[in-house]
């Protein structure tokens, strides 16, 4: 379960951060995932600290 959760609180960050800068970052997840880009790394790890902590 909590492995799920983390998955899916990266994806979510990943797509969340692609929408905010389409030219820096895309995402697809259609088959897999692909990430090309810069990734803002303190938020991905804040989400990802929430998801581990239980937090929305």
């Amino acid at each position: 379960m909590l492995e799920e959760k983390l998955k899916e609180a990266i994806v979510a960050e990943l797509k969340r951060q692609a929408a905010n800068d389409p030219q820096s970052l895309s995402v697809d997840n259609a088959d897999g995932l692909v990430v090309k880009g810069k990734i803002d790394l303190d938020d991905l790890a804040m989400v990802i600290a929430g998801a581990v902590a239980g937090g929305p």
